[in-house]
């Protein structure tokens, strides 16, 4: 099976609520990119929401794979896998969320408490704004000076985004481009050019798109 060539990352914060028989359940989400980062989230919104009974979490982390979650004094398997189940069906990463319950005197079930949690973390990431990373080819395109004010906007048109440029007795330009849309861009350069600029390939990344 190949490795994916895309997943989904919140860009920042994003917070909503709702109630359910009585119970109040509010849902966090922001981005995190190492697992210290996730617990200070955690320890924030612990902090924050000391008086509530619960406040369960999950993370997950694109480097390495890491998932953690728990579902602090919950039933067990009732809150912190139903927010990762929201997460790995929306492909989400780089992510914590955590979903704080003020308890309204009203048990659930556990079928309930499933459905809330999970709600919870549903509308936690329709608040934040949502970004694809996808794989990105690193390229280089070299020409002279005649050249650079024609290659640049074919970049641009044709989806690629150029992240520095150096100006020497050349000039050098780099860019990203989706990985399935290098070759039809290094075309339309080389083209354009009149076969004077081939861009070379340095590497690949996951980047926004």
């Amino acid at each position: 099976m190949s490795a994916p060539q895309s997943y989904y990352v919140p860009v920042d914060a994003g917070e909503a609520e709702f109630t359910e028989k009585r119970s109040r359940f509010l849902g966090h989400v922001r981005r995190v990119e190492t697992e210290a980062e996730a617990r200070a989230f955690l320890d924030e919104m612990r902090k924050k929401y000391y008086d509530a009974r619960h406040n369960c979490w999950c993370y997950v982390l694109h480097e390495g794979g890491v998932v953690r979650y728990g579902d602090d004094g919950e039933p067990q398997g009732t809150a912190g896998i139903p927010v990762l189940d929201v997460l790995e069906k929306s492909q989400t990463v780089d992510v914590c969320v955590v979903v704080t319950r003020y308890f309204g005197g009203i048990l659930l079930g556990g079928g309930g408490l499933v459905r809330a949690y999970s709600h919870g973390a549903k509308i936690a990431l329709d608040a934040g704004e949502i970004i694809t990373m996808s794989l990105c080819s690193e390229m280089k395109a070299e020409c002279d000076y005649t050249l650079y004010g024609k290659i640049t906007p074919i970049i641009t048109a044709n989806g690629g985004k150029i992240t520095d440029t150096q100006f020497t007795d050349k000039v050098e330009v780099c860019y990203t481009i989706v990985g399935e849309n290098e070759k039809k861009l290094s075309s339309a350069i080389f083209e354009a050019t009149n076969g004077k600029v081939m861009p070379q390939r340095l590497g690949e990344k996951f980047s926004a798109v």
